[in-house]
């Protein structure tokens, strides 16, 4: 089970750090460039920016989560109680700045382009870019170890 558990969240952390890297720098600042012939035509295009990520995304969120929480119970000799629940913390983190940064921001471009949620969620996502990005080079160092 410990195992199982090393390579899904290697499986779902590691495109979750790519994907977040491509957002902060690609997708979100380019949302901008998408309203500026038509502010409100920009809804459309983050609905659909959203419902593609969102498949992306969310199995592989699900799938970290309840890789990180299996080894709160079941972990490989190299990983202390200490790193499974430092790993699982970093988790959570990512949700709740997905629920609370990120989530209501892009409801308020869901309705139309507006410069300051914009800019409010490219600052917020910084927050999950260094924390995802924390967390897969802790899981490469407790592969490299276990």
């Amino acid at each position: 089970m410990a195992r199982f558990a090393l390579f899904a969240q290697l499986g779902s952390t590691l495109p979750l750090v790519g994907l977040i890297w491509f957002v902060q720098l690609v997708a979100y600042p380019l949302f901008a460039r998408a309203a500026a012939g038509d502010p409100q035509a920009f809804a459309a295009y983050h609905q659909e920016h959203s419902s593609r990520i969102t498949v992306l995304v969310l199995p592989l969120m699900l799938a970290e989560l309840l890789a990180s929480a299996a080894w709160l119970w079941d972990r490989p000799a190299a990983v202390s109680t200490a790193l499974a629940w430092g790993g699982f913390a970093l988790v959570v983190v990512c949700w709740l700045a997905t629920g609370v940064l990120a989530v209501p921001r892009h409801e308020e471009l869901a309705r139309g382009f507006h410069q300051q949620a914009h800019a409010a969620l490219v600052a917020g996502n910084w927050v999950r870019t260094v924390v995802w990005s924390v967390r897969g080079a802790l899981l490469l160092w407790i592969t490299s170890r276990a």
